[in-house]
């Protein structure tokens, strides 16, 4: 009798599971905690006390290629502050790690925005305006995985390739280091543009900046890096920036949130957002 109140017991337990859990209290503002390290490590100690705000999201519907068919319900944020830099935690939920590019694949994502200038009047949460531009800190998870240690190369991607010739690779150049960065060069056309987002990445988090949708251009600044981790239920991001100018206890500001779920099809303008949020020193 008493063996089978016991295996009741932990199928209620283990029917309730999530249920019974704590429940987070979220802040209804993103809440600075000022006088903190910064640091990149998602888990450690110094977020455990940081106030949790949940940041509700909403598909990207005002603009081609839309979103309409949700995906992410909404993310955890956390932010900590040392004076100089201001970093943020983003925790969402998501079932499978999109961070290998190839044809017809898409990757998971995360993005965090501010307004360029603190005002009343804010810009719009969509990526801002005519004449109020808003700065954006974006992470993808196939850059995280070429810093963690990936091989940013076709055979990383595809690992039964087996390309014929690569010129920069010709035998007559084994001796020659720079005629072969030449060769590299000549045949990589981003990297002879100059192009910002040709590999392999050293960081996985690039600086962007906007006047409304469809302006999206590199920041001024590459000033912010990041690092994501995979958790038991998804993704665990830590970014962080220089404090925007003339944000204080005093001076608030807002901020807003983006995230790609590669096994959504989400990319470029679809994604799920959120609309502005008050971000407050503490």
């Amino acid at each position: 009798m008493k063996s089978t109140l016991l295996i009741a017991l932990i199928a209620v337990m283990i029917g309730a599971g999530p249920a019974c859990r704590r429940a987070i209290v979220s802040t209804p503002d993103v809440q600075v905690v000022s006088g903190q390290t910064i640091t990149l490590d998602a888990n450690a100690s110094v977020w455990n006390p940081v106030p949790v705000h949940l940041s509700k999201q909403i598909q990207q519907d005002l603009v081609e290629p839309r979103l309409m068919e949700a995906s992410t319900q909404e993310v955890q944020i956390q932010a900590i502050s040392d004076g100089n830099l201001i970093a943020f935690r983003i925790e969402w939920l998501d079932d499978t790690q999109d961070d290998l590019p190839g044809p017809a694949r898409f990757m998971d994502g995360v993005a965090v925005q501010l307004p360029a200038k603190i005002d009343p009047n804010v810009p719009a949460p969509q990526m801002g305006e005519t004449g109020k531009s808003v700065e954006i800190s974006y992470w993808r998870a196939d850059w995280q995985a070429v810093v963690d240690g990936r091989a940013d190369d076709i055979t990383s991607i595809y690992p039964n390739a087996k390309p014929d010739h690569y010129p920069f690779n010709a035998k007559p150049l084994e001796n020659n280091p720079d005629a072969q960065a030449q060769a590299a060069q000549r045949y990589s056309p981003a990297r002879a543009l100059g192009n910002g987002r040709e590999g392999p990445r050293t960081e996985p988090v690039e600086d962007l900046i906007a006047e409304g949708p469809g302006t999206l251009a590199p920041g001024p600044n590459a000033f912010s890096k990041g690092k994501g981790v995979r958790t038991r239920t998804g993704w665990a991001v830590v970014i962080t920036r220089p404090l925007p100018a003339g944000f204080s206890k005093e001076s608030p500001s807002q901020i807003a949130f983006a995230v790609w779920q590669g096994s959504h099809d989400e990319t470029g303008a679809r994604k799920m957002r959120s609309g502005w949020v008050n971000l407050l020193m503490k």
